[in-house]
């Protein structure tokens, strides 16, 4: 008898055991799902439910200067210039700052403006001495721009429609100096496509939302607009010209607050890119753009820090779960689909905004190879911050 009270006693110091052993990593993955959950369902889901409205000014709209910087940028002004000059605006110019170029970009733009009367060139010669990043372009094109309101946009950058500078002037209004425009990229068949647009949508979906919760903490320079007198107000990129990226991002997080932002999503608004086309291309892209993030504010680095390690956790989690507590197999699947339907059900409205339905299908994998891609990224790249083109 008292043999068998202690095999009982020891088959329920074994099961205890196991299962305090087996409650740590659940543990931690229903505390990762419950972050998650928060930023699909009340940040994300600010967006999902955003109507989307046109905001395309009249006749009597603010002059606009659309500055636009080109390096060895021949063919992509050839293709896509041309859509922003015959933009449908009553008074507008557009400003093309020539940095540097090695190829035939100053004769095309030579033949462009004589057919364009509102089209006026800034040329930067190369010194042997002295390297700039576009930083410094940038801030010649908007020193030289003679109205009061900006629009900043890539030299490999299409307008989808003719109407996209009346959405992104008639999204200014009292207070409101800074519109966050949204730049997808072409879709091309392909798994790198995929994740481009993917990465690209996910960004898009980020800032947007936090605007609409008015905490702005970027924007994209695609497809970007501010008033000029923000620019010399805040000193320019000033504060960060030493780093080689941030023109966008870090402009915005500086100077972003409340009350003086507007994003303007309308399909008529949207600005489409050329994407990279080899992962090489991309990951060099990507790694140029990384170290700009460590100089945004400290709760904006805190809070989307957040989101990506409880992302990234939530995995690394699931992993672990079943491998420590594969009895407990149900619960790691439930916390799972939990968070994939709450993606499903936040995401859906968001990428028909945004037109990019067709990645839902592959959603799955893609939020996978995203949050682990972005986390090699920056852990590989965050400190490289050298000026360069």
């Amino acid at each position: 008898m008292e043999a068998v009270s202690l095999a009982i006693t020891s088959m329920g110091i074994e099961f205890f055991y196991e299962l305090n052993l087996a409650l740590i990593p659940l543990g931690a993955l229903l505390l990762m799902a419950l972050v998650q959950l928060y930023f699909i369902l009340v940040v994300y889901g600010k967006l999902a439910v955003h109507k989307v409205r046109s905001h395309q000014a009249s006749d009597q709209s603010p002059a606009l200067s659309v500055i636009i910087c080109a390096h060895n940028e021949e063919d992509n002004i050839r293709k896509y210039l041309p859509l922003i000059l015959q933009q449908d605006y009553p008074d507008f110019e557009v400003i093309v700052v020539d940095d540097c170029s090695h190829d035939d970009t100053k004769w095309v733009l030579r033949e462009l403006t004589q057919q364009h009367h509102h089209l006026r060139v800034i040329e930067i010669k190369e010194h042997i001495q002295l390297k700039h990043s576009k930083k410094f372009a940038l801030t010649m094109g908007i020193k030289g721009a003679r109205h009061p309101y900006l629009v900043l946009t890539d030299a490999d950058c299409a307008p989808i429609s003719r109407n996209w500078l009346r959405e992104m002037a008639g999204s200014f209004g009292p207070e409101k100096e800074i519109v966050l425009g949204y730049s997808p990229y072409f879709k091309k068949p392909g798994a790198l496509n995929r994740l481009i647009r993917f990465e690209t949508t996910h960004t898009a979906m980020s800032y947007l939302a936090y605007a609409l919760k008015k905490n702005s903490y970027m924007g994209v320079g695609r497809n970007l607009a501010y008033a000029k007198s923000l620019f010399f107000q805040g000193r320019g990129f000033t504060d960060h010209m030493h780093i080689r990226s941030g023109d966008d991002d870090l402009f915005v997080n500086q100077h972003a607050n409340k009350k003086n932002v507007q994003i303007a999503i309308h399909p008529d608004a949207h600005v489409y890119s050329e994407p990279k086309e080899s992962w090489a291309s991309y990951y060099k892209q990507k790694a140029r753009h990384s170290g700009a993030s460590t100089l945004y504010k400290g709760r904006h680095q805190a809070m989307l820090g957040l989101q990506l390690c409880s992302a990234v956790c939530f995995y690394l989690m699931i992993l672990v779960s079943l491998c420590l507590a594969p009895a407990y197999w149900y619960f790691v699947v439930a916390a799972y689909l939990v968070r994939l339907l709450a993606q499903f059900l936040i995401y859906r409205p968001i990428f028909n905004k945004l037109k990019v339905a067709d990645l839902l299908a592959w959603l799955p994998i893609l939020d996978l190879y995203y949050y682990f891609y972005i986390c090699f990224n920056g852990l590989f790249n965050r400190q490289k911050k050298h000026i360069s083109w």
